[in-house]
């Protein structure tokens, strides 16, 4: 099964193209983009007059602009093992079990330090979903406008995570809270502030997503 990195992010942010640009595995129709499979389709949440890109592969989409959005949309289609994780351990312990053998696993190879500050199964979004939070030392999409901004030192990163099944494949929407980087001690919201401002914007995403069940396969000879 292909992989949830955030070393994959980061390959994808050094080959950002223009929202029109040729090149991406999916496409770009007006402002919608539809991703390479067909499987989902969303309102672009950047904008090209601030700094806005899209860069993609054919399971992993990437939004970013110059001022303080960071949006990563993964889906992953489910192979026989999954299916059969998922209906043995039931929905919510199965994407326990995918963010921390999936996601966190890769968190925690490429960033050193890696924390959840908090986790929780919301039954009541999407048919069941995953939230989570993760402090993310030296994992920030924004290190160029901290320097730009004359800071001395980069404040550790802090993303949002939502996790939920649908159509054959496991989604996985993170968001990074730029203010806490670009910030610093000026951005003095509490911990649960932190995390409302996460959730709503997630939530924003998911409310911009339109899904598309996958194609079902003809029978031979017919």
């Amino acid at each position: 099964m292909s992989r949830f990195t955030p070393a994959l992010l980061l390959t994808l942010l050094t080959v950002a193209l223009p929202l029109q640009a040729q090149g991406l595995q999916g496409r770009v129709e007006g402002k919608t983009y539809v991703s390479p499979t067909g499987l989902f389709k969303i309102q672009i949440p950047v904008y090209p007059e601030l700094g806005g890109d899209i860069t993609d592969t054919p399971n992993v989409v990437t939004f970013q602009d110059d001022f303080n959005v960071h949006v990563s949309i993964a889906a992953f289609q489910q192979d026989a093992t999954q299916r059969w994780e998922l209906s043995t351990r039931g929905l919510k312990d199965y994407l326990i079990y995918f963010f921390s053998n999936f996601v966190l696993a890769d968190f925690k190879q490429n960033f050193a330090g890696v924390q959840i500050e908090s986790a929780k199964y919301v039954p009541g979004t999407l048919e069941g979903s995953l939230l989570t939070y993760l402090l993310v030392p030296g994992g920030t999409m924004f290190s160029e406008r901290v320097s730009q901004l004359g800071g001395e030192r980069i404040p550790v990163a802090k993303r949002g995570n939502l996790l939920f099944a649908r159509n054959g494949h496991i989604f996985v929407i993170s968001i990074e809270l730029a203010e806490r980087v670009i910030e610093g001690k000026s951005f003095n919201k509490t911990t649960a502030e932190e995390d409302e401002i996460l959730r709503k914007r997630l939530l924003d995403i998911v409310d911009k997503i339109s899904f598309s069940k996958p194609p079902v396969a003809s029978s031979a000879g017919k």
